[in-house]
């Protein structure tokens, strides 16, 4: 290797040619924080117990340590600073997200294929748990569309399977949270978390078809849902479809009464009146959800009162709270004997896990993306603990299946509600959790009445606004190519199970990604010195590693061989390199050497340098442009040698 360092600056104290220190006028650009150690092997190292005795009394003070104790236990940093203020404010986001929670965990019982009770189950000890553990006052803990869905394509509607898989997936949450895997959400990019909403909310709103329009929605896939839809088309139920339509109507009208205000918008101050009424019109559109169930269940109750059944209605709820014990690690399924099936069935903890499958892999995962969208919407360019909310969710979803519900998590249209009520702290959970049992000892007896179509209503007219067709034409915009995994993940969650379906968008994102980091680009230029001499300069943009290094070994040969110039590789932009890349590396400077062309390389890290000499010790290492003049025309500087 040669170096235009001084001899004196180099260090050969174990044999290594790399040189350490750069010279002070020498022009060099990339990181100067690498040191190459010496290793201390004379003993073999420290003994092995030692070694693991010294890290866990290092982990164990670090865990227990007063910074990460308020680190994992949030409320240490607010309770002590609790108001009235802050009650106020908690007090009245928390009944104002209860109102909007029991109706939403009803709806989204029907999407999940279990009975409307398992809704309510999940809406309440999350709430309680998140108390503690969350690190953002705007998250409302419980279940969401996306995550019924997935339950409902995951457990295929049996209540057992549901809860295990609830308990699973929070304690899979759990260790990501321990062993720092927040960072797996960074594999899912915008393009791809949008198809997948986008098919989501769409596979939504026709299963909700079955309520609505009193017609078959059968099948795990949108193609199927539709399939079934048409075959039964002939069994609409008009009555309910003209109910569901005009719920619909009542709910988005209420949802923009709620963005009203009167009198001015700024400058003068609103009388009291107009404060009022904008309150008014706020309350009532935020609570539209609550609103619409309580007036649809009392003109059902109306109706059947007076002997006219032209709704279907929910039916029996069971009343209480749930029976608290262990999830279901195993499960018998016993069917009617009039109906010809299978009388009695059971299934071991490893079969029912079996039969969740990737379930087990995509839950958490879009939990963790459902959940940091809420905490980043509303963090005000604040940094958000994805670990801290990992443990907190799956802490509440272990929780929530010792009470029967399945999963829940952050959702963005509730972080809304929740944000724009005033809330102060995590404290409104509790709030919403107390409302949640309360309609649970309480009131199960008017669930009865409510239509089927009026949950549909609820569910359809909340979905529509989670297909993101906002951001096709900034992507096209911006960069087209970034369509392919948004389009190609929408197509795929729509024809095949959602779960199946997102996996095949990450890995089509992750496809994209390979490309791009094996086809770097590479500036080539022919360049002059000062004294007249020409030669060809070539930049890559990235570092070398194997995808990509022996694309751009092609690009400097295709280029070596079409002159007789020096060619000067800078790499100020290569920042790592591997064994492939030194290998590709060796073979060409041999080959330029075969041709008697000179090769050399212009800010060479030095960590990336030890890796070259590993294979190869005939580099020619240059860090300013004096030495390279010196070098091109012939005079080497005194202070090259040959190492």
């Amino acid at each position: 290797m040669r170096s235009d360092q001084p001899a004196q600056q180099r260090n050969n104290s174990s044999g290594s040619e790399v040189s350490l220190e750069i010279p002070p006028n020498a022009i060099y650009n990339t990181s100067r924080d690498c040191i190459v150690q010496d290793g201390d092997s004379a003993d073999g190292g420290s003994n092995c117990c030692t070694k693991t005795t010294d890290w866990l009394k290092q982990t164990s003070a670090n865990i227990f340590r007063k910074k990460t104790l308020y680190k994992r236990l949030p409320i240490l940093t607010w309770l002590p600073k609790y108001n009235r203020n802050d009650f106020v404010g908690d007090l009245m986001a928390g009944i104002t997200v209860g109102l909007t929670v029991i109706p939403q965990g009803l709806a989204y019982a029907g999407i999940a294929g279990l009975d409307l009770q398992y809704g309510l189950y999940g809406c309440f000890m999350g709430c309680f748990i998140y108390i503690f553990l969350g690190s953002s006052k705007d998250v409302p803990v419980g279940p969401t569309a996306i995550s019924a869905l997935l339950t409902f394509q995951t457990a295929h509607g049996v209540w057992q399977k549901a809860v295990l898989l609830t308990f699973l997936t929070g304690v899979i949450e759990i260790c990501m949270g321990v062993f720092r895997l927040g960072f797996l959400i960074d594999f899912v990019s915008g393009p791809v978390s949008a198809g997948f909403t986008s098919a989501g909310s769409l596979i939504i709103f026709t299963s909700q078809l079955k309520d609505l329009l009193g017609v078959n929605t059968k099948g795990d896939t949108f193609v199927d849902m539709w399939i079934s839809v048409f075959s039964d088309l002939h069994n609409i139920s008009w009555n309910d479809a003209g109910l569901g339509v005009a719920c619909i109507v009542v709910l988005l009208s209420m949802r923009a009464m709620a963005s009203m205000s009167f009198g001015p918008k700024e400058g003068k101050e609103k009388t009291f009146c107009q404060k009022f009424w904008s309150g008014l019109f706020w309350v009532v559109g935020t609570s539209r959800n609550a609103v619409l169930i309580i007036t649809t269940s009392a003109i059902g109750y109306y109706l059947l009162s007076s002997d006219i059944n032209i709704f279907r209605m929910v039916g029996y709820v069971p009343e209480g709270l749930p029976k608290f014990s262990l999830p279901p690690f195993s499960m018998t399924t016993v069917t009617n004997s009039t109906s010809g099936d299978i009388i009695e069935e059971y299934e071991s903890f490893g079969q029912m896990v079996s039969s969740l499958c990737s379930g087990l892999i995509v839950v958490p995962l879009i939990a963790l993306l459902e959940n940091m969208a809420v905490v980043q919407a509303f963090a005000n360019g604040k940094p958000c603990d994805a670990t801290q909310e990992l443990i907190a969710v799956g802490v509440c979803n272990v929780a929530n299946s010792f009470a029967q519900g399945f999963r829940g998590n952050g959702g963005i249209a509730r972080g809304a509600v929740l944000n724009s009520s005033g809330v102060r702290t995590q404290m409104s959970n509790i709030y919403t959790g107390l409302i949640v049992i309360v309609a649970l000892l309480y009131l199960t007896p008017a669930f009865y009445y409510i239509p089927k179509a009026a949950l549909a209503a609820v569910i359809m007219a909340a979905v529509i606004f989670m297909i993101q067709y906002r951001v096709v034409k900034p992507m096209w915009r911006s960069k087209k190519s970034d369509l392919i995994p948004g389009l190609a993940t929408f197509i795929a969650c729509l024809v095949l199970p959602l779960q199946l379906g997102i996996l095949v968008g990450i890995g089509i994102n992750i496809v994209f990604i390979l490309y791009h980091a094996a086809r770097p680009k590479l500036r080539v230029e022919t360049l002059c010195t000062s004294n007249d001499i020409k030669y060809i300069m070539l930049t890559p943009d990235r570092c070398l590693i194997f995808p990509s290094v022996e694309f751009v070994r092609n690009v400097i040969t295709k280029h070596g061989r079409k002159t007789t110039l020096p060619v000067v590789i800078d790499c100020t932009h290569i920042y790592g390199a591997d064994y492939t890349a030194a290998k590709v590396v060796s073979t060409m400077i041999d080959d330029f050497e075969n041709r008697q062309q000179k090769l050399y390389f212009y800010n060479l890290q030095p960590r990336v340098a030890e890796v070259f000499e590993g294979i190869n010790n005939n580099l020619e290492v240059i860090y300013d442009m004096n030495s390279l003049e010196l070098m091109l025309s012939g005079k080497e500087d005194h202070t090259t040698s040959k190492l």
